[in-house]
């Protein structure tokens, strides 16, 4: 064991305590799968990644995430935490217009973005190809009972994968996405992580939600764009409910621009239910690509001992 730079980092928020926090290890050279997967249980946060020297000539650098219960392809939170903390490390990126990760799923591109005047820097990731196939009505069925709607409450459905898999659903308000319970034990039996999102009806709606915190204040500068309120349910990899998801903001994304379900732009509310304020700022560019940007927010910094 020895002392290697760590940094815990809150993303999708410019306000500790209101994202999703990632740990990150600076230096994983050396360290084995079961070391790696050994402290994701002890962080017990829902990702843990660690950074290593890039085996593509094109990346700035490499990164393995891991969950509590699996190392994961690729997931949206992890890959902006990196590397916000890459570069305040000192990482120095070999292009100046954006950051190459190297990770299971591929290369992601990152780059800079420039946020509302007085807030911090915002960085955003280019989503990863997107696989989607149509869920069989027994499959719909059991997820929607799962999650208490209704077949009258469900729009879209869609399995979406772009490395990690969700059962995606287009539900018919913000407001039936806020009060779903689901049975998080009937999701693990089924094996499904599931994504619900529902459009407010304003788009300073939630707002109202969360007024009392710095970071929803924050967010009036982008209240022109639509609002999408989103949770995410993963307990079949040991996260009931994870706070923030770009993986799957990634994905709901894809499909529901791609078929006019959303607009070009939009920003996606998360965590409100479990007291967080995350704000995930979607875009598909001129060239259809789609990027999921937030703000990031250094709240630990240190060494631990692996």
């Amino acid at each position: 064991m020895r002392a290697r730079p760590f940094q815990q980092i809150d993303v999708f928020t410019a306000t500790p305590g209101y994202g999703n926090p990632v740990a990150v290890v600076l230096d994983g050279t050396g360290l084995d799968d079961a070391a790696m997967q050994h402290f994701a249980r002890w962080t017990n946060l829902s990702e843990t990644t660690f950074v290593l020297p890039p085996t593509d000539a094109q990346a700035d650098y490499a990164l393995r995430i891991f969950t509590p219960g699996g190392e994961l392809p690729f997931a949206g939170h992890p890959t902006l935490g990196s590397c916000f903390a890459w570069l305040a490390a000192g990482g120095q990126p070999k292009s100046p217009e954006q950051i190459v990760q190297q990770c299971a799923k591929g290369l992601v591109p990152i780059r800079r973005e420039t946020a509302a005047p007085g807030a911090a820097s915002r960085l955003a990731f280019a989503a990863p190809a997107l696989q989607m196939a149509a869920p069989s009505p027994s499959q719909l069925a059991k997820v929607a009972q799962a999650l208490g709607v209704t077949a009258a409450q469900v729009q879209r459905a869609q399995v979406l994968d772009n490395g990690p898999q969700w059962f995606g659903l287009l539900l018919d308000s913000a407001d039936t996405v806020l009060a779903l319970q689901p049975d998080h034990a009937a999701l693990t039996q089924l094996g499904m992580k599931v994504g619900a999102a529902g459009v407010h009806a304003t788009p300073g709606a939630s707002m109202l939600i969360a007024k009392s915190s710095r970071e929803a204040r924050a967010f009036g500068a982008g209240r022109e764009a639509p609002l999408v309120e989103v949770r995410a349910f993963a307990a079949p990899i040991g996260v009931a409910e994870d706070p923030v998801t770009g993986s799957l903001n990634a994905s709901l994304a894809q499909w529901l621009i791609g078929e006019g379900a959303l607009p070009a732009r939009y920003i996606a509310a998360q965590g409100t239910a479990l007291g967080r304020a995350g704000r995930v700022h979607v875009q598909r560019d001129e060239a259809g690509q789609v990027w999921v940007g937030g703000d990031c927010v250094s709240v630990i910094r240190g060494e631990v001992a692996l």
